[in-house]
């Protein structure tokens, strides 16, 4: 036990958790539950009633239903197929029309690089060495002959 200082908490482990309210109170959600079934209640015995009475009717409302939801689930097949070709087509655009941009993007780019090396090389490396020995130089007199200024004023 060589060092037996506690170890520092978080501040987020020592904070209170406060509890949140919820979205929707749960009353709402009760009567929302208590409605639906009473709704889906009567409904079912709308149903019941017209099937005794008016069975005739019943029968023509169901294939009008059928056809109803044959029709719809042709179109939802065609609303497929478009969707396919569209992302057929967008994927035809990303190789064929980005690809060939992010490519030149990436000649560019290196192109760059050899650009600031050889910039950096040729160009920064001299002047960077020539400051240095001007640099040197002007302590070297300066250490010779004193300050200039100084020795004017006297």
């Amino acid at each position: 036990m060589m060092n037996e200082a506690p170890y520092p908490v978080s501040p987020a482990v020592t904070e209170e958790i406060v509890p949140r309210e919820p979205l929707v109170p749960v009353k709402y959600i009760v009567v929302g539950v208590v409605v639906s079934l009473i709704v889906a209640t009567l409904f079912v015995a709308l149903l019941v009633y017209l099937a005794l009475n008016y069975a005739d009717t019943i029968i023509v409302v169901r294939d009008i239903f059928i056809i109803t939801l044959g029709i719809m689930s042709c179109l939802s097949g065609i609303v497929l197929i478009l969707l396919l070709i569209s992302i057929i087509r967008l994927i035809n655009m990303l190789e064929f029309e980005l690809k060939p941009i992010l490519l030149k993007t990436n000649d560019t780019l290196g192109t760059i690089r050899g650009t600031t090396v050889f910039m950096s090389e040729n160009v920064m490396g001299p002047v960077t060495k020539a400051s240095s020995y001007m640099a040197g130089l002007r302590r070297g007199v300066l250490t010779l002959f004193g300050d200039p200024r100084r020795n004017l004023g006297k």
